[in-house]
């Protein structure tokens, strides 16, 4: 086994896979987020103390943070090692639950501490092909190129923006007052219970991109590349957990029965739930509380670093917890951390909680926060909440009236694109 060199401290002082601010080459329009909270003046401040914040932690980067996730990656093999062991064990239901509890962990470990993180490429720095972002695929149906363009440019460069950031609803649910009603979102508990159970199919459905090709936003060719992806990493994970190990349980039948191939199967399936329900839990209550705040496209355009520093700070939420459950959920319960710093280690996001505390508390800005169960239920009152038909016909999706007005806003972007295109002929 070959021993990993030693990391050379201010190796990832230049380490940069931030998303970049929302910027619209036709207009000098400035943008309009946060004036409400702050000056021009002190945005910029802001935004210069949280990239001193940054820059520090990147400098102190080094051999404790890859050996962090070195140790998390062997702890995750191990699980995985002992849940597979305890599966084979359907005569033992000791054992076996065990064995499911191991396989969920090591599935959870897989795909919130290590999966999510490596591919956000906080770990490049390391020059490791087993932690480079490029390279690392995760135990999910979703394929890892598709969800890194879906999640780490389109949310993370435009969270919270109506019109350009998808995870907002995924397309499916109603969890902002902006967004317009339509029958369907009736259902939006139910619709979110299920989509709970199934978490990483509908992760991979949203990544497959099919309602932007029916609007013709993205090309045939495109569409064609995610679909065959998605595909092909279904053919993988369906014949890994549901054929290759219950056939290899056809070894038990002679022993314990006919129903131990059964048993495998369904173990396999329970640790993939139990790991849906898990991630499904956490980045809803990361983003979709009462508190959390959206922003219109016109008033994001041409943000200063600090406004979209801003941005993430109130389009997010934590969750309070002891050390183990932030590691269980990939440190994602310090979702406004990570929103704020991507690209850093998220082992480092409890420390960088403490100066992002600070200066909320210097600018009297807000800093949603709370414990599981406060975060859970106030994604449930809001799911409920604006799943019911509003009053206001402007915000019933197939309303005369909303019709109208998205049309008239659709012809008002349209004359403003076209005059800031004219805008550099006029002038030269």
């Amino acid at each position: 086994m070959t021993k990993n060199a030693p990391i050379k401290p201010h190796s990832a002082s230049n380490h940069n896979a931030a998303p970049l601010s929302l910027v619209n080459a036709h207009s000098d329009k400035k943008a309009t987020i946060g004036l409400d909270l702050m000056t021009y003046e002190q945005l910029e401040e802001f935004g210069e103390e949280l990239n001193t914040v940054r820059q520090r932690v990147l400098d102190d980067l080094g051999q404790k943070d890859a050996d962090y996730i070195r140790r998390v990656i062997k702890a995750q093999k191990a699980s995985e090692v002992l849940g597979r062991i305890g599966i084979f064990m359907p005569f033992f239901p000791p054992a076996f639950i065990a064995g499911i509890l191991f396989l969920g962990l090591a599935k959870i470990l897989d795909n919130m501490e290590i999966g999510h993180n490596v591919m956000h490429g906080q770990y490049d720095w390391m020059n490791d092909p087993m932690v480079d972002a490029s390279r690392y695929e995760w135990d999910n149906i979703a394929p890892a190129k598709d969800w890194k363009h879906g999640h780490n440019y389109i949310h993370h460069t435009y969270t919270n923006i109506h019109g350009m950031d998808r995870d907002i609803g995924y397309n499916m649910f109603r969890i902002d007052e902006d967004q317009p009603w339509y029958a369907s979102h009736r259902f939006n508990l139910p619709l979110a219970f299920i989509l709970m159970l199934i978490f990483e199919w509908g992760i991979m459905y949203h990544g497959v991109e099919l309602d932007q090709y029916l609007q013709g936003k993205i090309t045939k060719e495109d569409f064609q590349g995610r679909k065959k992806r998605a595909l092909k990493k279904i053919r993988k994970q369906v014949f890994k957990d549901y054929i290759a190990w219950p056939v290899l349980g056809i070894a038990l039948v002679p022993f314990v029965g006919w129903w131990a191939p059964v048993a495998i199967l369904v173990a396999n399936i329970v640790a993939n739930v139990i790991r849906n329900v898990w991630s499904f839990i956490i980045i809803f209550c990361g983003h979709f509380p009462a508190e959390v705040q959206t922003f219109a496209e016109e008033d994001a355009q041409n943000e200063t670093r600090g406004q979209w520093y801003l941005r993430q700070l109130l389009g997010s939420a934590n969750i309070s917890g002891h050390k183990p459950f932030h590691v269980l959920t990939g440190n994602l319960s310090y979702q406004v951390e990570h929103h704020l710093f991507p690209d850093i280690p998220a082992r480092r996001y409890p420390e960088v909680a403490e100066d992002v505390k600070l200066l909320v508390e210097k600018y009297g800005l807000q800093y949603n926060t709370g414990r599981l169960s406060k975060q859970v239920a106030s994604v449930i009152r809001q799911l409920a909440k604006l799943g019911h038909k509003p009053d206001d016909p402007y915000k019933i999706g197939n309303s005369p009236e909303s019709k109208a007005l998205r049309r008239a806003k659709r012809e008002a972007a349209a004359a403003r694109r076209e005059e800031e295109a004219r805008a550099p002929q006029l002038t030269s």
